[in-house]
């Protein structure tokens, strides 16, 4: 919420408005004065960017909800002149706030005939403008893909559970885990995904009848094959199909009494609520708070009141009360029982409902077809996550499934083995690649790689089986490793060996994969930039009059240090794709010179590691050092390999499970339609495909099409979406800069059924 507060007025001091905060909630606005409606200058909004909660407050208001209430709000505000409110909150909130926007004329009317106000102030403020942001952990707001809160409290969870299943796999224990969500499973769902839990109970999916046996069934087959504990996970809302509620003392209890496991109950609790805001979180507030400024100054009075959502990767305007509405309606819909109808309301749930379906399914016969996966290029967090998705995901379609140890190098030496169900069991939260990652091209080895998949096709598992292998490139990175498809593409004319499907998914802390807006890992480096930035913000406002130089990892593309400067609230960024000469270095040491001179007495630059040939990290320190002697002094760190490595942070975790689930979908399906005459037979151009994250949608793109979007010498895409998140960061560091609107978002209408097409991720 603080990133949201931090960005509203920052970008309205920018546009020209007088920013005001609302203390304590619709509280403050009804008990007015000056401690409740207080002006707000650009620094009372630093170093707001690292702290959980709201710096403002905020409060349950009943006296809000009567007309008296309102009335006194409404005189309050028209005494300060503010006509326009930026609403931060959950449905309750924006209903609330757009329930006075309705009656603004009519208290109006009242306070100049009570005579409050006079006739002239009534007619100057007759209009009252709401845009909503949507803060809240549970991610139970319609119509947007995820609210600002949620990722943050998913961080906490997940820290628990990796916590936890320490002790757990010590003692072979059962852990029962409790999570907020008394009306929204959201927070249990996904985290569930993100550990690799063995069950999960939430409020919108209730069990069938007789799930206590089917649990404690799957409980002990996980046993059995080795594994040393068990991990569910229980929404404090979860109930039965007869609306009878599952606690997670009902499930210890019935755990301990059927299996005899050695169980403890774990309830998270306001943990969960906060802590330090996450990176997505801290990104994904400023870029709302600033969408937010921009609806505010395009609203009419004929325009009704806006909530800014998240699509896919993109921003968009939905009308408040279709949203409010919607959310209602998945409440009414589980109050009548009508679980499947809530679930397709929610709209996200559905998809990754599906996903979790996979994994505790019953291992079906074998199919015609083996699936190889391998690791291609530098490690990134999340490759662990969705190998162990595509290895399930591909058994519960069928088939047999392959591991290639050391990418193409392990290919073409024939390390490859079979791998099971039980072998990717706690990989979600293990860091770097297990599988193992080389940078070898295939180009090389070309004829020994066509040897080992012709070597596997003749060695038939089964008698009816002509067995073929798919090679599934389930994580590439980097541009580098995008070569490694098209190689193999271009094999196909000399290899029929080659005519295989073949998907690859982007893998890379930088970023930097042509077809595609996000890639597995770059979340992980992202909160490891900015934990590190946040200390040494700390550090630096402990000594006072100190600028650190920041180097950031991401090869070409400068990625990790523009969206990581935005998130950790920098004061510059200097990247390849927009390039610099010494008045640019100039510049900004005399806008530091200048930032001395407020209360906030320090300075954080950020430099990606390839950004200038001549311009170095070194140099740039010498030259701020100099240039700064007697106002400030200067320190450099940088930050190296540590970006690369740690536990995956939950995007990575849940967007690599689905992404790779995804892809392995469709290799079945690719596989079913080429396979003709006992052997698969793919060479068209869609058959070797890049599964990528384009603005809203999860999409397959032939690599063949990607090739001239792609600059290859420095291994970056030609065109970058978040290019245009860099005047925001300026914006918001106070550099005078023109701001695109091009890409800013349009009134949309909400939309009940997404096709299939759009099921996006939840993306930043």
């Amino acid at each position: 919420m603080n990133a949201a507060v931090r960005a509203v007025v920052r970008m309205g001091i920018y546009v020209g408005a007088k920013v005001y905060f609302i203390r304590e909630g619709y509280q403050g606005m009804v008990d007015g004065g000056e401690d409740n409606i207080k002006e707000a200058t650009w620094e009372s909004v630093s170093s707001m960017l690292q702290v959980g909660g709201t710096v403002i407050g905020s409060a349950r208001c009943k006296e809000f909800r009567s007309h008296e209430g309102r009335l006194r709000a409404a005189h309050h505000l028209v005494e300060k002149g503010i006509t326009n409110l930026c609403v931060i909150g959950g449905d309750g909130s924006l209903t609330g706030a757009n329930l006075f926007r309705e009656e603004w004329s009519g208290l109006l009317a009242e306070l100049v005939e009570q005579g409050l106000i006079s006739q002239d102030s009534s007619q100057k403020h007759s209009a009252l403008h709401i845009v909503g942001m949507v803060g809240s952990i549970d991610n139970d707001f319609c119509g947007t893909d995820m609210t600002i809160g949620t990722d943050s409290a998913l961080h906490r969870i997940i820290e628990v559970v990796d916590a936890i299943m320490t002790t757990a796999q010590s003692h072979q224990r059962t852990f029962v885990l409790e999570v907020m969500g008394r009306h929204c499973g959201y927070l249990a769902l996904v985290s569930a995904l993100a550990c690799g839990a063995d069950w999960v109970l939430i409020p919108e999916m209730p069990p069938e009848d007789g799930w206590e046996d089917k649990m404690c069934q799957k409980l002990s087959a996980t046993r059995s094959r080795g594994t040393r504990l068990n991990i569910i996970i229980v929404a404090e809302g979860a109930i039965d199909r007869h609306g009878k509620p599952i606690t997670s003392s009902i499930v210890k209890d019935l755990v301990v009494k059927c299996l005899g496991f050695d169980t403890r109950v774990t309830i998270l609790g306001h943990v969960q609520r906060g802590g330090t805001p996450s990176a997505f979180d801290r990104i994904l507030a400023s870029r709302m708070g600033v969408e937010a400024v921009m609806a505010l100054l395009e609203t009419t009075a004929n325009t009704p009141a806006c909530v800014v959502s998240l699509c896919g990767n993109q921003s968009v305007r939905l009308p408040l009360m279709e949203c409010v509405q919607m959310t209602q309606e998945v409440q009414k819909a589980m109050d009548e029982k009508k679980f499947e109808e809530a679930v397709k309301l929610r709209g996200r749930y559905d998809r990754d409902f599906r996903v979790v379906r996979f994994f505790p399914r019953k291992i079906p016969s074998i199919s015609n077809f083996n699936v190889a996966i391998l690791n291609v290029g530098a490690p990134a967090a999340g490759m662990n996550a969705a190998v162990r998705s595509a290895v399930r995901v591909g058994i519960s379609e069928g088939h047999k499934m392959f591991a290639v140890s050391d990418g193409f190098e392990g290919l073409y030496k024939g390390q490859v083995g079979e791998i099971k169900w039980a072998d990717v069991g706690g990989w979600t939260g293990q860091g770097g690649s297990l599988l193992g990652t080389k940078r070898t091209l295939p180009a090389k080895h070309v004829d020994k790689i066509a040897e080992q998949i012709a070597n596997d096709n003749n060695k038939p598992t089964h008698p009816t089986d002509h067995a073929t292998r798919a090679v599934n490139n389930v994580m590439i990175t980097h541009p580098q490793a995008f070569e490694c498809l098209l190689q193999l593409y271009d094999a196909r004319a000399t290899h029929e060996d080659f005519c295989i499907p073949m998907c690859m998914l982007p893998a890379t802390i930088s970023n930097n994969v042509p077809g595609t807006d996000l890639s597995i890992g770059a979340d992980t480096a992202l909160n490891a930039i900015v934990e590190t930035c946040d200390r040494i913000k700390q550090s630096a406002s402990g000594t006072k009059r100190r600028v650190f130089i920041i180097e950031t990892m991401g090869g070409y593309c400068g990625y990790l240090a523009s969206v990581g400067g935005l998130a950790a609230g920098a004061d510059a960024a200097y990247i390849y794709e927009e390039p610099f000469d010494i008045r640019d270095l100039q510049s900004n040491v005399e806008h530091l010179t200048e930032k001395m001179k407020t209360s906030i007495q320090r300075g954080l630059v950020l430099r990606n590691e390839n950004s200038n040939e001549n311009y170095t990290t070194d140099f740039i320190y010498q030259l701020y050092s100099e240039e700064g002697r007697g106002v400030f002094d200067c320190r450099k760190n940088v930050l190296g390999h540590m970006q690369q490595g740690g536990a995956p942070s939950p995007f990575d975790r849940n967007f690599g499970t689905k992404i790779s689930a995804k892809a392995m979908q469709w290799i079945t399906k690719k596989l079913t339609e080429t396979f003709r005459q006992g052997r698969v037979f793919a060479n068209t151009e869609d058959s070797c495909c890049l599964l990528g994250m384009r603005r809203r949608n999860l999409v397959f793109q032939p690599v063949v099409q990607l090739k001239d979007d792609t600059d290859f010498v420095h291994r970056i895409p030609k065109e970058q979406w978040w290019l245009k998140l860099r005047p925001l960061m300026k914006i918001l560091a106070k550099y005078r800069t023109s701001y695109d609107v091009s890409d800013s978002g349009q009134l949309e209408h909400v939309v009940r059924n997404r096709p299939k097409e759009s099921d996006a991720s939840v993306a930043m």
